[in-house]
């Protein structure tokens, strides 16, 4: 991510383990990046855009899969999720940075993404949520 010039984050249940909730199975780690970042990250990660087959739920302007950690990490930029009133974009407005061994991770904050999974409403998503509530700090 050093390339990044604007901010990122890691969303989902990547985001959940890092504020110490139990996120379940964490099959892989999403990352959202602003469109202007997405060139000069996959360069440097080595990897490419993937077409994506349209989902019902999610979208991405911009989707790859970088397979150089222990789990994959799905980056994404211009992710949008589907409701009522059609696509809405995702991009947080809190960022909250992390300290894992000797690099630094962006979440957004709790309730953020407590929200976030709420809306994404997926039965997996609302678990991890209720997950993040019983964590509440304090």
């Amino acid at each position: 991510m050093r390339p990044a010039r604007h901010p990122w984050w890691i969303i989902g249940s990547g985001a959940v383990v890092l504020h110490g909730a139990e996120a379940g199975d964490v099959h892989d780690i999403d990352v959202l990046i602003d469109r202007a970042d997405a060139a000069a990250v996959l360069a440097a990660a080595g990897v490419a855009p993937l077409a994506m087959p349209p989902d019902p739920l999610f979208r991405s302007d911009i989707f790859a899969v970088w397979q150089g950690a222990d789990v994959p990490v799905e980056i994404m930029a211009g992710f949008a999720i589907a409701g009522p009133q059609g696509w809405s974009p995702v991009c947080p407005a809190t960022r909250e940075a992390i300290v894992v061994r000797n690099a630094t991770l962006f979440v957004p904050a709790r309730s953020e993404l407590i929200a976030l999974l709420r809306h994404m409403g997926r039965p997996k998503d609302l678990r991890r949520a209720a997950a993040l509530e019983e964590r509440e700090p304090g």
